[in-house]
């Protein structure tokens, strides 16, 4: 059944454009699929071919000679407020990354009514409060155990995150080690994701047994607005599997614990601390749904990705879970872009209807009736198996990485199957704690002009 997408150039680094003009079907391992794939950093379109066949053909310009010049992605135009959505129906605009794009639409999205529930001070009393809950009892429903994180990595050990694989994020990278003859070229992580699956067996992690970390990150190429920051601290974590366990029930199984931690978080801080308990909000969900990407498409086909998500959050359930990330759904898109090279989302599993759909992977949403938007608080997954790896990176344009030591690792078995993920620790205190701005519960580097906007709507950021 034909129909995943390529991604990319196929090398590590940054392209602004690329003229393409490659056509080739591909065999893919076990049989998994067949299709036409044109490699596109930034802008693609799946369209039905000949003989039951997927073709990958640009939405860019033509250029002399037949070469497609692509345009970088457009940023997300749509944004909700209260009961308006915003018309937007070009779905290449929000298939990578996050972030609004333009300050002027920030200024449109911020609350003008915006009342904090708690001073600084106190809010920095409830958040501290509520990370050792989280942390503590994260470790007990998933058994893991807290361990450190690095901050830099080599970057020739192909650990380090490039997130949404289109090439446009790119870490901090610096020579390091004072009169080495030949530096180490150390990067600042943009996550750990590919380090704590090592990090099991270098701890020795039994099956049904993990890790979880207090990681620190700087994802320099976000755009800088009220929930996307250039610091990012997350509690990333990893748990040893087997082969029986990647299945969408014990995906569920694993999201519901995560869930009862965090509802049980915001609960417990509502009791410690009386200035939450308000009903200027809805209470938090206590239950979370779940839905596979293509039941939200089949819902609203018509809608960008963003807007679908936003749909979902405030017409049919507060909290959700989004399942099957990364492969290309019925419309020719996926939900969203995903990394090749840790979650696992060209794996068959049956859909709501009983079809057969892809991936063992999802993002957690919430509504935050603070900021009137979708709220993402944690990206995770069963991982790639060495089968699964080949498969994406062929589809992503990146079989170059199989080369890397974490990648050999996983094709020689050398590391655990896994699970893991990452919850995003600002973004948790600021909805369980009910501010408008990451930048009220953690501190970092914040732009004149999204001060500006945000000062007078009564959002203080620290610094």
């Amino acid at each position: 059944m034909p129909s995943p997408v390529a991604y990319g150039d196929g090398q590590n680094r940054s392209p602004r454009y690329i003229s393409v003009h490659v056509y080739a079907f591909i065999p893919l391992e076990e049989d998994l699929l067949s299709l036409a794939v044109i490699f596109l950093p930034d802008s693609f379109r799946v369209h039905p071919d000949v003989g039951g066949q997927q073709a990958f053909r640009s939405r860019g310009h033509h250029y002399p000679g037949g070469t497609e010049f692509i345009p970088p992605l457009k940023r997300e135009q749509e944004q909700f407020k209260g009961d308006s959505l915003m018309a937007n129906t070009d779905k290449t605009a929000d298939l990578a990354g996050p972030g609004i794009s333009t300050y002027p639409e920030v200024a449109r999205i911020l609350p003008d009514d915006y009342e904090p529930l708690q001073t600084p001070l106190e809010r920095m009393q409830a958040l501290f409060t509520m990370k050792n809950y989280i942390e503590e009892n994260l470790c007990r429903e998933l058994n893991l155990h807290m361990v450190q994180v690095p901050l830099i990595v080599d970057r020739d050990s192909g650990v380090n995150d490039y997130l949404d694989r289109d090439g446009s994020r790119t870490p901090v990278e610096f020579p390091c080690g004072l009169g080495l003859e030949s530096p180490i070229q150390a990067q600042v992580v943009q996550a750990a994701t590919k380090w704590k699956r090592m990090a099991l067996k270098q701890f020795d992690c039994a099956v049904g047994e993990g890790i979880c970390t207090d990681m620190k990150a700087v994802r320099k190429d976000y755009f800088l607005d009220h929930d996307h920051s250039a610091y990012v601290d997350q509690w990333d974590w990893e748990m040893a599997i087997t082969e029986e366990h990647r299945n969408l029930d014990f995906l569920k199984d694993v999201v519901r614990k995560i869930w009862k931690v965090l509802y049980g978080a915001g609960k417990s801080a509502q009791e410690q601390f009386p200035a939450l308990r308000t009903d200027m909000y809805p209470d938090f969900p206590e239950e979370l749904q779940f839905f596979h990407a293509e039941e939200i498409l089949d819902r609203y086909p018509d809608l960008p990705r963003k807007q679908r998500e936003t749909k979902m959050i405030t017409e049919v359930a507060p909290a959700i879970f989004i399942i099957g990330i990364g492969w290309v759904l019925k419309d020719g898109y996926p939900h969203e872009m995903r990394a090749a090279d840790y979650d696992d989302w060209v794996t068959e599993t049956v859909d709501y209807k009983g079809e057969v759909c892809h991936g063992l992977n999802g993002d957690i949403l919430v509504w935050n009736p603070v900021t009137r938007r979708r709220h993402e608080l944690t990206s995770m997954g069963i991982r790639v198996t060495r089968d699964t790896l080949k498969v994406q990176l062929k589809l992503s344009g990146q079989e170059d990485f199989l080369q890397l030591p974490y990648h050999q690792a996983i094709l020689n078995d050398e590391i655990p199957l896994s699970i893991g993920g990452g919850i995003g620790q600002s973004r948790t205190y600021m909805y369980l704690l009910r501010t408008a701005h990451l930048g009220e519960v953690s501190v970092t580097v914040w732009p004149r002009a999204l001060k500006d906007i945000c000062e007078p709507r009564n959002i203080h950021v620290l610094e």
